[in-house]
């Protein structure tokens, strides 16, 4: 069928879009001409019919198919977020699950569109994408060292159309890789005699990062104590200028290098990684050092009974550079004049004559070590001398000659402490001994008290002076030793004999005055009673002086500010007081001064003292007065005071104690504080004068003050206390009481007077409002008839028309101020007072007569109390004031006033 059609197929290979609307056209011919020849036995009109609705079931069909076209993906630019990932690139630190990208294309009909990435097979997966959003969200972990570009195939669909495209996404460089060395481990053999600056390596490291991540630097650790360097960008290792190698003080070096990358940034941090490696280097021995010898210098010695050919002594060289090292072989130079022989291969000197045919006591031979090379030849040598002595055979010890002759005891007399480094001249010591060579070598040492003296020279040969050196001039102590002995002895020092001798050495010291008297203690403490009469002891003080004679005597004295009421006995050493001194504690308790213990020579120390006069019970506690007057207010205590002249406790402590009170069982004093109250079931004036029939209610109480020494000393007082109650009402309304006590009527009216002004004021309130509301025929609103509040006069206004008694003149003991004064103080907080001046005796206070009601001055009362206190006393009532004396005023006519309501029957206010 498609034979007969060559141009669709020509169509289709150009652009297969083409192709569809052209198989469709084919097609319609096509089956209409198959539907015409199955038909022709159907009538023309129903064939007709046919045809003209598969025409237009087709055309429909075709006009479906030509309206579909592909979605297709939006272009994105270099740095879109959106697009195809056609231009996407990705730092590989990027943290797995985050949104990287957003696939974003379109469909021309505007049908939704999906999303979707695949992979070649066998590649790994990094991104997942929403299907429907287009998110593309990383889910693998991305090495751009492992691989640096990621194909996927990305595709958009409309439902019937699908596009694909194949992308590549860069993945970027971060600095996540360390530097690495290679090749490792690193040994270098390097020859001893290399010159300095030469390159003897090249360390090489490698760092799979890019640009300055993967640049890579080396340095070394402890660059001033290596010898060698390294170049910062190559990597060779040098030896330093100005250093050589040298394997026979060093074989081996060890160098560590560190090699750091150029630093990037990782995760959003700066980072800077390195790595360290060691370097080996062996230093390789070289042929340039001569022989050495060993055990030099060489001393032989031969004897007087040496057999001819026998071993003298023995030479060692070895050769310098010890990697390699050469044979040696020896030769004598010169110096033996055929009386010795060396053996060339073990260095060993022999003697060739016997010892009496020797015609030097002392040999200096030169022997010669020389390096024979593998090949035999002789390259470098070295020389040694040789001592080689004739000695004879040990038979003497060593002897210690004086003066006339062998000498085993020299005694020296010397003052003591002489100056150090001082040679003792009066002993004179020559030692010998007569043997020869190594025979007649000893040694000579002090044996006794050590570090004293020190003889010289501690090693003789043959014979030698012996001198003695002071060494420590202060163990030469005539107070410690008078006498020193040592012991001189020579021993031998290496014959197996080992011949000793000694000598006594006796030096006897003469004293001198070297010492300062000197105190058993640098100060002293004494304690002398107040009462202790003058001329008595207080201490003793002790000096001593260890010199001998005149130089050991002592002399004490004394000085000083608090030295006067005191004297010290010249030569015991006694303090005492002055024949007239008088102590006394409460005065001056503590004294202080020095003493000083001098000797013959004018040297002299020094203490102090310390002397403390201890208090005596001599005082008696007294009061201020004898007789004293206080006011009570019940529930307040009085408080009286003794004063112990004494210094110290317990003799100031004073305690108190009620000795005697009328009538008894009233009051309580405390022991301590001397504060005065009554019993604990006395609350009222009603108890009080249940108890007693005196109506003042003032009480004599006799008071004792007793200290506490030993023996213990009191005192007596008499105490008049005036007892009273407390005030519970201050200010004008207590002034009003009090005017009032004797007229409980005149208070119940003022009452009654009060309350119909508040009925009267309420009543007519009432009346205005309503008749307001009525002419308004309506409720106003509560703010239309609450009337502003009235201001109210002033309290003295207000009180102005209260008239008080005037009280009869004879009891003018206080003046309580009028009620404007009063209210003018209460309201501003005045707390200026007028003090109340104290009468002469306490009196009772009659009842105060009616004053004229014209009379506006001021009402007056007497005082129920008087006082006689002490000056401290009269300070604190100067502070209280006005205050006391009106509270007590108002109890009192608060007490009367009660007692007037019980008697007529009427309640009180």
């Amino acid at each position: 069928m498609w034979s007969c059609c060559p141009e669709i197929f020509s169509m289709a290979a150009a652009d297969p879009c083409e192709l569809i609307p052209s198989v469709l056209i084919y097609l319609y011919f096509y089956f209409k001409r198959a539907v015409l020849n199955l038909l022709q036995s159907v009538s023309r009109q129903t064939t007709n019919m046919l045809f003209v609705l598969f025409c237009f079931k087709l055309c429909c069909c075709l006009a479906a198919i030509q309206a579909n076209y592909a979605p297709y993906f939006f272009d994105n630019g270099a740095r879109s977020t959106n697009g195809n990932m056609a231009l996407l690139s990705l730092s590989e630190d990027t943290p797995v699950g985050t949104h990287v990208y957003t696939l974003n294309g379109t469909d021309p009909e505007g049908d939704p569109v999906t999303y979707g990435l695949t992979y070649e097979a066998g590649s790994r997966r990094y991104f997942s994408v929403d299907r429907n959003l287009g998110n593309v969200t990383l889910i693998e972990e991305l090495d751009r060292e492992k691989e640096d570009e990621i194909e996927v195939i990305v595709s958009i669909s409309d439902g019937l159309s699908t596009v694909s495209e194949k992308v590549r996404i860069l993945v970027t460089d971060a600095n996540d890789e360390s530097p690495e060395f290679i090749n490792t481990p690193y040994i270098v053999q390097v020859p001893e005699n290399t010159p300095s600056g030469s390159s003897i390596f090249k360390i090489e490291a490698v760092d799979r990062d890019t640009g300055s991540g993967g640049s890579i630097t080396y340095f070394l650790q402890n660059i001033h104590a290596n010898k060698f360097t390294i170049d910062r960008h190559s990597g060779v290792l040098r030896i330093k200028t100005g250093v050589t190698l040298d394997y026979e003080k060093s074989r081996t070096h060890f160098v560590v290098v560190v090699a750091k990358d150029g630093g990037g940034k990782l995760r959003g941090d700066n980072k800077v990684f390195s790595a360290t490696t060691t370097v080996t280097v062996n230093v390789e021995d070289v042929q340039d050092t001569p022989p050495m010898f060993i055990g030099t210098p060489y001393y032989g010695y031969v004897y007087e009974d040496t057999l001819a050919g026998s071993e003298v002594l023995t030479v060692v060289a070895l050769d310098g550079d010890r990697g390699k090292p050469n044979s040696i072989r020896y030769c004598l130079v010169n110096g033996s004049e055929g009386s010795f022989e060396i053996s060339n291969t073990t260095g060993a000197i022999s003697v060739i004559k016997s010892p009496n045919q020797l015609k030097k006591e002392v040999y200096e031979l030169k022997v010669q070590a020389s390096e024979v090379s593998p090949e035999g030849d002789i390259s470098v040598y070295a020389f040694a001398m040789v001592t080689i002595r004739v000695v004879d055979l040990n038979n003497h010890p060593p002897t210690f000659y004086g003066e006339n002759g062998p000498q085993n005891r020299f005694e020296l007399t010397m003052y003591e402490h002489p100056p150090e480094g001082e040679i003792l001249r009066g002993l004179k010591i020559t030692v010998n001994d007569s043997d020869q060579g190594a025979n007649a070598k000893f040694n000579l040492r002090l044996v006794g008290p050590g570090g004293i003296f020190r003889v010289v020279p501690q090693t003789v040969l043959n014979e030698a002076q012996v001198t003695i050196i002071v060494e420590n001039s202060a163990a030469i102590d005539y107070e410690k030793f008078k006498v020193l002995t040592f012991k001189l002895l020579a021993i031998e020092v290496n014959t197996p004999e080992r011949f000793s001798s000694t000598a006594d050495v006796v030096i006897r010291l003469l004293d001198t005055n070297d010492n300062v008297p000197k105190f058993s203690s640098d100060y002293y403490i004494a304690r002398i009673p107040e009462n202790s009469p003058g001329g008595s002891n207080v201490v003793a003080i002790t000096a001593t002086d260890p010199d001998s004679g005149l130089w050991g005597e002592v002399k004490y004295s004394i000085y000083g500010t608090g030295a006067d009421l005191f004297l010290i006995h010249p030569s015991t050493g006694i303090i005492y007081t002055q024949p007239w001194a008088v102590l006394d504690a409460e005065v001056n308790s503590k004294y202080n001064f020095y003493v000083k213990a001098e000797d013959t020579d004018g040297k002299y120390s020094l203490a102090e003292v310390f002397i403390t006069v201890l208090d005596v019970n001599d005082h008696s506690p007294e009061f201020n007065e004898n007789i004293q007057e206080k006011t009570m207010i019940i529930g307040s205590p009085v408080k009286i005071e003794a004063i112990d002249q004494d210094a110290e406790e317990p003799n100031n402590i004073v305690d108190y104690s009620i000795m005697q009170a009328d009538p008894a069982n009233v009051f309580d004093i405390d022991q301590s504080t001397g504060e005065i109250k009554l019993k604990s079931y006395i609350r009222s004036l009603d108890i009080i004068h249940n108890i007693t029939k005196n109506k003042d209610c003032i009480w004599s109480v006799v008071v004792q003050a007793k200290d506490r020494g030993s023996p213990s000393f009191s005192t007596t007082a008499v105490l008049k206390i005036d007892i009273t109650e407390e005030t519970l009402h201050k200010g004008p309304m207590a002034a009003f009481l009090m005017q009032t006590k004797d007229n409980p009527m005149k208070a119940l009216g003022v009452l009654a007077g009060v309350m119909g002004i508040m009925v009267l004021i309420t009543i007519m309130i009432s009346t205005a409002m309503f008749w307001r509301n009525k002419r308004s025929n309506k409720i106003m609103p509560v703010r239309r008839i609450i009337k502003k509040r009235q201001p109210q006069p002033s309290r003295t206004v207000r009180m102005e028309w209260l008239k008080f008694k005037r009280p009869s003149n004879a009891a003018e003991k206080f003046v309580v101020e009028d009620d404007a004064q009063s209210l003018q103080n209460e309201n501003s907080n005045n707390n200026v007072q007028v003090a109340p001046v104290p009468p002469a005796a306490p009196v009772p206070p009659p009842p105060p007569a009616l004053a004229s009601s014209g009379d506006a001055a001021g009402w007056r009362v007497p005082t129920v109390s008087g006082s006689l206190t002490p000056k401290f006393i009269k300070k604190q009532l100067k502070k209280r004031g006005h205050s006391s004396a009106h509270n007590a005023l108002v109890s009192e006519l608060k007490m009367r006033f009660e007692k007037r309501n019980a008697a007529i029957g009427e309640p009180h206010i």
